[in-house]
């Protein structure tokens, strides 16, 4: 039988890594740290005050960021970076740049310079050419 505490679950791993410094300058183990980050955030998104009505107003775009206090700015600049971050590591940007029209190249695994066109096919490009 599992509980909730027995999950697996994905980290980004600059948040482990992150998460591994702040805890032993917390005396905490980078889960107890990730754990506590995690309270904290829910905690903080999950109140609805004034200043957090504020903060998403400015994320929705209804209210100018120059509007905002010091510490509403600090929270709202922590929501767009989060936002930032987890948009990234969800986009595949050669299937994007594919989409609209752009060739890219990069490593393949045994270090040879691949170009892949728009059309789906690749190619691995000879350099001594």
């Amino acid at each position: 039988m599992s509980n909730a505490a027995d999950r697996v679950t994905r980290v980004a791993a600059d948040l482990v890594e992150s998460a591994t410094v702040e805890g032993a300058r917390q005396s905490r183990s980078a889960k107890q740290q990730l754990d506590h980050w995690t309270r904290v955030g829910r905690a903080v998104s999950s109140h609805q005050s004034a200043s957090r009505q504020r903060v998403e107003a400015a994320l929705a775009g209804d209210v100018d960021v120059s509007e905002l206090s010091e510490a509403q700015g600090m929270v709202f600049g922590a929501e767009i970076s989060a936002a930032i971050e987890e948009s990234l590591a969800r986009t595949n940007y050669g299937d994007a740049l594919a989409a609209s029209g752009i060739t890219t190249v990069a490593l393949n695994d045994a270090g040879e310079i691949v170009e892949y066109l728009p059309d789906g096919t690749s190619a691995v490009v000879d350099v001594d050419r």
